[in-house]
C-alpha cells in the first residue's frame, strides 16, 4: 500500500504540513485530520482570541476522537523554528517547555500532532504568575436538564455583574457551560481560586435548589461551579473548541441573549464556521472587558469572617493554608480531632488498599464499580453489576451513578461509583470486587504528582505519529 500524500497548506505566510490528511478522525460523522485543520483555520480569529499568547498542554488523539488520548505538557524537540515556547513550573516542582500559539499556521501545526482540543492556561507568556482570566465551569452532575445550566449560567451573570465583572459564556462542547472574565494581572493563582470560591458560595446562596459549591461528588446536586479549574495547572478547553465526541461539538462562544434558549449540539464542526462566517465572534471585545478581583476576594474575607474556611483543593496539590484537612480523621492528633467525626471511609473492594473515596470520610454509602481505561469499559461494567442488582437499580437516581475522569500521569482514566442514599439500607449490597480493576499506575517506578521518587523509572514507549 502506497504511503499517504501529505497535504501542504499556506495558513498566515508559513508553510503547514499535514501528515495523513485523510485519516478520518470522527469515525461516526467521517471528518479527518485535514476537515479539522481546515475548521480551525477558518475560525482562526476567534480561537486564538481565546488560546493566544497563553503556553498550552497538549492532548493529543493520535488515533482519533474514538481514541485513547494522551497529555503532552513538554512541547516537541522536532519543531519548527516558528514554534514558540515558554517554560512552566507546576505545584509538583517540574518544569516543562509548553507551546505558545500566536497565529493561525502556529495552530494549524498543533491540530497536526493530532489535538482535537485546545487546552491553555488562564496566564500570558509574558507573565507566568498571574492569571488575566477568572474561570468559571458549570459541571452538571447527572440527570440535571440543559434548561438548568443555562438558568445557572444567567445567575452567574447576574452575580459577576454585581461584583464589577463581565462574563463571557460560551458552551463548553461536553455536558455543561463555561463564562470566562478577563482580569487584570495582579492576583496569584490561589488569589483567583479565591475569588472563584466565593463566587460559586454566592450562585449557591441565590439558586440553591440548582447550583452548588459542593467539592465532593457524592454531596452535589444541580449544576457545580468548579471553582478549582482556577488552580494553577489546571487548563479548559477554549473558545472554538473541537471536543472528541462523535458530532464533532464545538466550545462556542454565545451572545448573552442567546444564552436562554441555545441547544449544546447545534455548535458542531459542520455548523460553526458558517455561524462565525455570519455572525462573526460574539467573544469580541473580551480582551478589553477587563475586570478586577477586588470586590470577591473582599466577599471571600467576609465568608471566611462569618466561619467558612477555605474548599477542598484538587487531591494531587500540597495541602494548603486553611483548607480543610485531608488526614483520616483516625490519624489526626488527639487534640485536632472534632468532638464528633461525621461519617466514615467506606472499606475498599476485595484486593485494593483504598475504597470509593480514598481514604476520606463521608456519610454517604458508597460502592465502587469500576476503574478502567475508558469510560466505556467502565460502564460496561456498570451494566454488568446493574444486571445483578436490578431491585437496587430501580431505587437509583441519575445523579447516583458518580463517574469520575481520573487523571493518570499521561492520560485520564474512568472510575464509576454508586450513592446508595436512596436505596433502603436493608437493601443496601455490599462493596463487591470491581466489574473492571485497571491500575494506570501498574509497572510504572517514577516521581509521583508531588515530585516524590517512590518507585524507578518505568520504560517510556514513544506515541505512534499522528
Amino acid at each position: 500500500m502506497s504511503a499517504a500524500k501529505d497535504e501542504v497548506l499556506e495558513v498566515a505566510g508559513r508553510t503547514v504540513t499535514i501528515s495523513n490528511p485523510d485519516k478520518v478522525f470522527f469515525p461516526k460523522s467521517g471528518y479527518t485530520k485535514l476537515d479539522l485543520v481546515r475548521y480551525y483555520v477558518a475560525v482562526a480569529e476567534g480561537a486564538l482570541r481565546g488560546v493566544g499568547g497563553r503556553p498550552m498542554a497538549l492532548k493529543r488523539f493520535v488515533n482519533g476522537a474514538e481514541g485513547e488520548a494522551f497529555f503532552q505538557k513538554r512541547a516537541p524537540t522536532s519543531r519548527p523554528e516558528w514554534i514558540e515556547t515558554v517554560e512552566l513550573s507546576f505545584p509538583s516542582g517540574r518544569t516543562a517547555e509548553e507551546i505558545v500559539v500566536r497565529d493561525a499556521a502556529q495552530l494549524a501545526w498543533i491540530i497536526n500532532l493530532g489535538c482535537i482540543d485546545l487546552n491553555p492556561h488562564p496566564v500570558r507568556a509574558e507573565d507566568l504568575d498571574h492569571p488575566d482570566e477568572l474561570r468559571v465551569d458549570l459541571d452538571p452532575v447527572p440527570g440535571v436538564p440543559w434548561a438548568q445550566i443555562r438558568d445557572v449560567a444567567m445567575v452567574t451573570r447576574d452575580v459577576l455583574k454585581d461584583f464589577g465583572l463581565v462574563g463571557w459564556p460560551k458552551t463548553s462542547g461536553s455536558r455543561g457551560m463555561h463564562i470566562y472574565c478577563r482580569i487584570e494581572p495582579r492576583w496569584t493563582f490561589p488569589e483567583v481560586r479565591r475569588a472563584a470560591v466565593a463566587l460559586a458560595r454566592e450562585v449557591e446562596r441565590r439558586a440553591p435548589e440548582i447550583a452548588t459549591s459542593r467539592w465532593w461528588k457524592e454531596e452535589r446536586h444541580g449544576v457545580f461551579l468548579d471553582y478549582n479549574q482556577n488552580a494553577k495547572d489546571r487548563t479548559v478547553a477554549s473558545a472554538y473548541s473541537v471536543r472528541p465526541l462523535a458530532d464533532a461539538r464545538v466550545s462556542t462562544p454565545l451572545r448573552w441573549d442567546e444564552v436562554p434558549t441555545c441547544e449544546a449540539e447545534a455548535f458542531t464542526l459542520a455548523t460553526v464556521p458558517r455561524r462565525f462566517a455570519d455572525l462573526g465572534d460574539p467573544s469580541k471585545g473580551i480582551d478589553e472587558a477587563i475586570g478586577s478581583l477586588e470586590a470577591l476576594l473582599e466577599l471571600s474575607a467576609q465568608h471566611e469572617a462569618a466561619g467558612f474556611g477555605d474548599a477542598p483543593w484538587p487531591p494531587h496539590f500540597a495541602k494548603q493554608t486553611g483548607e480543610p484537612s485531608r488526614v483520616q480523621l483516625s490519624r489526626r492528633k488527639r487534640e485536632d480531632r472534632p468532638a464528633g467525626p461525621k461519617g466514615e471511609v467506606p472499606p475498599p473492594a476485595p484486593g485494593k488498599t483504598v475504597g470509593p473515596t480514598g481514604r476520606r470520610r463521608t456519610t454517604m454509602p458508597l460502592i465502587e464499580i469500576a476503574r478502567a481505561a475508558s469510560e466505556a469499559e467502565a460502564r460496561a461494567g456498570l451494566q454488568r453489576w446493574r444486571a445483578r442488582h436490578g431491585e437496587v437499580w430501580s431505587h437509583l437516581a441519575p445523579s447516583d451513578i458518580l463517574v469520575d475522569s481520573m487523571r493518570g500521569r499521561n492520560t485520564t482514566w474512568t472510575r464509576i461509583r454508586i450513592n446508595l442514599r436512596n436505596v433502603p439500607e436493608s437493601e443496601r449490597p455490599p462493596q463487591e470486587a470491581l466489574e473492571v480493576d485497571y491500575d494506570p499506575w501498574a509497572g510504572y517506578q517514577g516521581p509521583d504528582r508531588s515530585g516524590q521518587l517512590e518507585r524507578p523509572k518505568r520504560k517510556r514507549t514513544t506515541p505512534t505519529d499522528a
